[in-house]
C-alpha cells in the first residue's frame, strides 16, 4: 500500500512540475494556449500572473518530492498530508473558480493519493 501511495504522490508531484512548465514557460506558446483554452492576446496580458501561479505549483511539486525522500517516516507522512491537502484544496478552488476540469485533473489524483497515504500510514 505504501508503494502505491508513494507512486500516486510522485505522479501528483510530476503533474505540478508539468503545470509549472506550462504556466511559467509555455503560457504564450501553442501548447500553453491549447492547454488553457486562451487566445494569444489573453495569454500575453496574463503571462506574469501565470508565471506566479506556476511558481506556486513548483512549490507544491517540491514539497511532495521532499515528502517522498524524507528519511524520517513520521515527518514524511506529515509532509505528504500537508502538500497533498494543499493540492486538493487548490484543485477544489480552481474547479469552482476557473474550470470544472481541474476537479478531475488536480483534485481527484490528490485526494486519491491522500487516501492511500492515510491507509498506508
Amino acid at each position: 500500500m505504501k508503494l502505491l501511495a508513494d507512486l500516486l504522490t510522485a505522479l501528483v508531484a510530476l503533474e505540478h512540475l508539468y503545470i509549472l512548465v506550462l504556466e511559467m514557460f509555455l503560457w504564450t506558446k501553442p501548447t500553453g494556449l491549447k492547454a488553457f483554452g486562451m487566445k494569444p492576446q489573453q495569454a500575453e496580458a496574463t503571462k506574469v500572473l501565470a508565471a506566479n501561479q506556476g511558481l506556486y505549483n513548483g512549490f507544491l511539486a517540491l514539497g511532495l518530492g521532499w515528502a517522498l525522500v524524507q528519511p524520517v517516516p513520521e515527518f514524511a507522512f506529515q509532509l505528504k498530508l500537508f502538500f497533498l491537502g494543499c493540492v486538493f484544496v487548490a484543485g477544489l478552488y480552481g474547479s469552482v473558480t476557473a474550470s470544472r476540469r481541474i476537479l478531475y485533473i488536480q483534485a481527484l489524483p490528490a485526494v486519491l493519493a491522500l487516501i492511500l497515504v492515510l491507509l498506508a500510514g
